[in-house]
C-alpha cells in the first residue's frame, strides 16, 4: 500500500522490531564479533592519519604546542558524542550507524541525509587516507633505492607529470577482497596491525620523552584559543572510528552489552594516546618546523634517531592500512543498510551465503574509492570529513532525548547519564566545531547534501520499503 500524500510522508519513521534479523528478513548478517574486536576495530580505525599525518600540519598551521588542548577539546566532544552513540547502538543493533538510528527516530527523510551524509565521510577519508598510505610506502620504497615510474606515483596532475596514485589503488583493493572474505579474516588481520601500530606509537613516545624540551611550548598558543578550536575541529577527522564501529552491530554477539564497551573504551585508549603524543611531539621540534606529511617520523629524524624513524614509517603503514580497512567495512555496511530499506538499488543488499559479507556493495565501493584515489587529490576535501562527522555526532546525541520521550519501552543496554544535559552538551559542542571549519567546507557539504535530497526525491522515497509496505 502507497504511503499518503502530504510532507509528512518522508519522515514516517520505522516501527515495530528493529533487527532485520528479528523480524525474519534473510539479508541479515552473521553475529561473530565479541567486545574485543570491537576495540581493536575501533583503535584500528582511530589510530592512523591522526597520529602520522594531521598532528604536525594541525600544530604548524592552526595550534601550535597548543595542539595537546585541542585533542583534549576534541576528545570531549567525542566522549559526550560516544556516549550518545553507545545507547542508541545498544537500542538499536542493526547495520548503518547513525542512518539506521535515525530511521527510528526522525523518520526517513533524515535517516537519508544522515546515510547520505555518512557515505561522503567514509568514502573522502578513505580516499584521503589511501593517499598518505602511498606517500608513506613510496618513502619506505624509496628507503631501499626503489622508486616507481612517475606517471604512477600520484592522482593526475599534467603540470607534474602524474597520472594514477598506484600505491593507493593497489591498497584500496587488497583491502576490498580481504573484506569480501568475510568478518572473521577481516577481525584477525585488523588485530595484527593494531599491535603493529600501537607498539610502534608507544615506542615513539617512550623515546621522544627524553628529548623534550620545555622551551618548545613556548609560545604555548602562538595563533590564540581560537587556533587551538580550529585545530580541535580539523583532528575531529583523527575520531572517526568509533563511529565506524557503531556500522558493525549486527555483526556483534550480544550487541546490547558489547557495543557500548566497544565503543567507549577504544575512544578512551586512542584519546590517551592522541594527548601523549602531540604532548610529546611539540616538545620535541618546534611547531614551526612540523609542517610536514610525515610528523612523527620527522621529529626522530630531528633528533638523530634514523632507524626508529624507519620503524615509525612501518607503522604508519600499519595504521593507515588499518584505517582503510574499517572505513570501507563502515562503507559497505552503511550501503548495505540502505539498499536492504530500498533507498539505494536492492541488488548491493546480497548476502554472499559462504561468507556472510555484502560481496556486491563491497566491491561497488571499493572500485569506486580505488578509481577517485587513484585519479583524483582527494586529500584536499579532508574538512569534509570533519563536518561530516561532526553533523552525524550533533544528530544522534539530540536522537538520544528524542528517543527516551518517543520509546521508553525499548530495551537499552546502556544509558547515557544526565538526559537531556549531556546530550545537549554534545550537540552544542559538535555545533560549535563546525561553525570553526572554513566557509568552503561548509559549502561543499551543503551541495554534497542538496544533491542527496534530490537523489531520495527522485529515487529513495519512490523505492523504499516503507513506501510499499501493506
Amino acid at each position: 500500500m502507497e504511503r499518503g500524500l502530504g510532507i509528512w510522508t518522508y519522515f514516517e519513521k520505522k516501527t515495530g522490531l528493529l533487527s532485520h534479523e528479528e523480524s525474519g528478513s534473510t539479508g541479515h548478517l552473521k553475529r561473530t564479533m565479541g567486545p574485543f574486536d570491537l576495540t581493536m576495530l575501533g583503535v584500528g580505525c582511530i589510530i592512523g592519519t591522526g597520529i602520522f599525518v594531521i598532528t604536525g600540519k594541525a600544530a604548524a598551521e592552526n595550534a601550535g604546542p597548543g595542539l595537546m588542548l585541542s585533542f583534549v577539546i576534541a576528545g570531549i566532544a567525542c566522549v559526550l558524542a560516544a556516549l550518545c552513540y553507545a545507547e542508541l547502538s545498544s537500542t538499536v543493533p542493526a547495520a548503518g550507524s547513525a542512518y539506521a538510528y535515525s530511521y527510528i527516530v526522525f523518520g526517513e527523510v533524515l535517516a537519508w541525509v544522515l546515510g547520505w551524509d555518512l557515505i561522503l565521510e567514509y568514502g573522502v577519508a578513505a580516499a584521503s587516507v589511501s593517499s598518505g598510505w602511498s606517500a608513506y610506502f613510496q618513502g619506505l620504497l624509496a628507503g631501499f633505492d626503489i622508486h616507481l615510474p612517475l606517471a604512477l606515483t600520484a592522482a593526475f596532475d599534467s603540470t607534474k607529470g602524474t597520472i594514477i596514485d598506484l600505491p593507493a589503488v593497489c591498497i584500496i583493493m587488497l583491502i576490498t577482497l580481504l573484506l569480501s572474505l568475510g568478518a572473521k579474516e577481516t577481525v584477525r588481520f585488523n588485530f595484527i596491525m593494531v599491535c603493529v601500530k600501537v607498539g610502534v606509537v608507544l615506542l615513539f613516545i617512550a623515546i621522544g620523552i627524553f628529548y623534550v624540551k620545555p622551551a618548545n611550548w613556548t609560545p604555548f598558543l602562538p595563533y590564540g584559543f581560537s587556533g587551538v578550536l580550529s585545530a580541535a575541529a580539523i583532528v575531529f577527522f583523527a575520531y572517526l572510528g568509533f563511529d565506524a564501529i557503531s556500522t558493525a552491530a549486527e555483526e556483534v554477539r550480544n550487541p546490547q552489552r558489547n557495543m557500548p564497551i566497544g565503543i567507549i573504551s577504544s575512544l578512551a585508549i586512542c584519546t590517551i594516546l592522541y594527548i601523549a603524543v602531540s604532548v610529546v611531539l611539540t616538545g620535541m621540534v618546534p611547531y614551526t618546523q612540523l609542517g610536514v606529511s610525515d610528523p612523527v617520523a620527522f621529529a626522530l629524524r630531528f633528533i638523530h634517531q634514523d632507524f626508529v624513524a624507519g620503524l615509525i614509517s612501518v607503522g604508519a603503514i600499519a595504521g593507515m592500512t588499518t584505517v582503510l580497512l574499517v572505513l570501507l567495512y563502515g562503507q559497505t555496511r552503511l550501503i548495505f543498510s540502505m539498499s536492504r530499506d530500498g533507498l539505494l538499488p536492492v541488488f548491493l543488499s546480497k548476502i554472499n551465503t559462504k561468507t556472510q559479507t555484502p560481496i556486491r556493495s563491497t566491491w561497488l565501493v571499493g572500485s569506486i574509492i580505488a578509481l577517485a584515489s587513484g585519479l583524483f587529490p582527494l586529500h584536499a576535501l579532508t574538512n569534509l570529513t570533519s563536518i561530516g562527522t561532526l553533523f552525524a555526532f550533533a544528530v544522534v546525541s539530540v536522537g538520544v532525548i528524542v528517543l527516551r520521550k518517543t520509546r521508553p519501552d525499548l530495551k537499552r543496554g546502556f544509558t547515557v547519564p544526565w538526559v537531556p544535559l549531556l546530550p545537549l552538551l554534545s550537540a552544542l559542542v559538535c555545533i560549535g566545531l563546525m561553525l570553526q571549519l572554513h566557509i568552503s567546507t561548509w559549502i561543499g557539504f551543503i551541495v554534497w547534501l542538496l544533491l542527496g535530497l534530490l537523489i531520495y526525491f527522485f529515487y529513495g522515497y519512490h523505492k523504499s520499503l516503507l513506501n510499499h509496505k501493506s
